[in-house]
């Protein structure tokens, strides 16, 4: 599919997609609880669906109603041999451990990027805690054989904190007087928002300074309502959208939330933009913006819309935490560095650190989003200050996280023509 975003002002109110984080962490703790548990506000993206899926096969009764999704569970009693994760990195990384809490063989699969993402972790991990583990080379399929015992264990949390949130929530389910032990840890709001979530579904966890995590008594998860907050991910490109090319609301944000995108917020600021947060509201108007400072290490999502936002800042932005961008749905990096580039940005990457040359001009061009839901969205968002229209090739990546992105960004204003349609300006 392509779609072309032509060059246009900003105005309007929109309310933020759920948060894919926090609804795959909701169906994981359903899925670990005793009863029915009600979701809320839930995301229907492609790697939400993905989570309802497994949580399925693991043994979950899922029923889609027209305002929330209930999910009756008794723990983890497998139905089938096999389930498969989508695309989704959190998914494959957070259900593993989970699934692995059963004694049942089951192989993990999924398609996409997934299946070039280095799993090598896993051989190293799961079998300290007694569960057979086997991958191709350190590529998917994944076969396991638990049950998975929690002991005292120590990893290393640069690898991934997605593999820590799969820890603490299968240790939530039966561990008793162990702790795990992490060192240099990355992303650690991610893990405050899982151990938040852990909480509101009945179990604790003693953490301290993020590097031990102490399971006392054994617990079980409690089947909860739940409702998934907005999104800050998706909706920092909204919020940069309005930074650089005018004015928006953007609803159902949760200003105190543990999202680690929150952090847009930060970086906004650093540039001139206008904030004025309300409650579960945030409205950004468009100033005149300068080249900012900022390290992206603990939110590498933030990378697209930080550099859409940088490439209308005067002068050289600086991000750090390149590193964290190599395994995502392309190599997050050299594809902005390559489709900007299309669009006259000149992008350096030195290491761990990315230089944007901004406030030269955006180009209209034809662009591809390399299948990467993050990279569509950023180049939607540049496109709406280029001197001509920008189309995107392969522009459906966005169901990955945000399948209703170009609907909301038309909503607010935004010129939007998917191929061969009207466009879809309000």
């Amino acid at each position: 599919m392509q779609v072309t975003i032509s060059p246009g002002a900003i105005s309007g109110t929109v309310t933020a997609n759920p948060s894919k984080s926090a609804m795959q962490r909701a169906v994981a703790a359903a899925l670990l609880s005793n009863g029915t548990s009600i979701i809320r506000n839930p995301g229907l993206s492609n790697d939400c669906l993905a989570a309802l899926d497994v949580a399925g096969k693991l043994g979950a009764d899922i029923k889609r109603n027209d305002d929330h999704i209930a999910i009756t569970s008794r723990g983890i009693h497998p139905v089938s041999g096999e389930i498969n994760c989508g695309e989704s990195g959190l998914g494959i990384r957070m259900f593993t451990p989970i699934a692995a809490l059963s004694e049942k063989a089951i192989s993990i699969n999924g398609h996409g990027s997934l299946t070039v993402r280095p799993m090598n972790f896993f051989e190293e991990v799961l079998p300290l805690l007694d569960v057979k583990c086997v991958t191709r080379e350190g590529r998917l399929p994944l076969d396991i054989q638990g049950p998975l015992h929690p002991k005292d264990i120590t990893i290393d949390g640069s690898l991934s904190s997605q593999f820590l949130t799969g820890l603490l929530m299968a240790y939530g389910a039966t561990a008793e007087d162990v702790t795990i032990t992490v060192k240099d840890l990355k992303s650690k709001p991610y893990i405050a928002l899982t151990l938040q979530l852990m909480q509101q579904f009945g179990v604790q966890v003693q953490e301290q300074n993020f590097e031990k995590f102490h399971f006392g008594k054994r617990q079980s998860y409690k089947a909860s309502e739940y409702t998934v907050e907005g999104d800050w991910s998706g909706a920092a490109f909204l919020l940069v959208a309005a930074a650089v090319a005018g004015k928006a609301e953007v609803h159902h944000l949760n200003t105190q939330s543990a999202q680690s995108d929150k952090a847009i917020l930060e970086a906004l600021e650093k540039a001139g933009a206008g904030l004025m947060p309300g409650v579960f509201t945030m409205i950004v108007e468009k100033q005149q913006l300068q080249a900012f400072d900022f390290d992206a290490t603990d939110c590498p999502d933030l990378f697209p819309p930080l550099v859409a936002l940088a490439a209308n800042c005067q002068g050289t932005t600086k991000i750090i935490g390149v590193n964290r961008l190599a395994h995502k749905e392309s190599d997050r990096g050299k594809t902005l560095q390559e489709e900007f580039g299309k669009m006259g940005i000149v992008i350096d990457l030195h290491g761990d650190e990315m230089l944007v040359h901004g406030g030269t001009g955006i180009k209209g061009a034809v662009v591809s989003s390399h299948n990467d839901h993050r990279i569509a969205m950023a180049c939607a968002v540049a496109a709406l200050n280029a001197d001509a229209p920008v189309t995107i090739e392969d522009a459906e990546a966005i169901n990955k996280s945000y399948p209703e992105f170009y609907d909301h960004l038309a909503k607010i204003g935004g010129i939007v023509t998917t191929q061969g349609t009207a466009s879809l300006t309000h």
